[in-house]
């Protein structure tokens, strides 16, 4: 018989694993703040993770482009949240579409679905 839920073990790995997101996104939302804020001593701190993948050749980016990250980064903040409610409530990682279990790699990559691959493909 297929699984219908993932058991509480599985649900607290990948409940460690969220946290873990959770914490490395809340960083990178101060730091983008504190460089929007430019409330820390030397402006943009460029040695945050978020600002090492921004390697489109200019030194700093626009306000406009770093409240966009933020704004992004809120959002990733709450969809992370959020699959911490579904696995208290024992149901994470069950596609809201077909019903059935998110595969287990799928997760690992984006902890925050709540769509199958299939039920993903065949939204576009």
């Amino acid at each position: 018989m297929e699984k219908t839920r993932y058991s509480d073990t599985e649900l607290q790995e990948f409940k460690d694993l969220i946290n873990n997101k959770l914490k490395e996104a809340k960083e990178d939302l101060e730091l983008l703040k504190g460089s929007l804020s430019h409330s820390d001593d030397h402006g943009t701190d460029d040695t945050g993770r978020t600002f090492n993948m921004m390697e489109d050749g200019s030194d700093t980016l626009s306000r406009e482009e770093v409240a966009q990250l933020a704004s992004r980064q809120e959002k990733f903040i709450s969809s992370l949240q959020n699959a911490l409610v579904r696995i208290e409530n024992k149901t994470y990682g069950i596609c809201r579409v077909t019903g059935k279990l998110i595969k287990k790699e799928r997760l690992k990559l984006v902890p925050h679905a709540t769509l199958s691959i299939e039920a993903k493909n065949a939204q576009s």
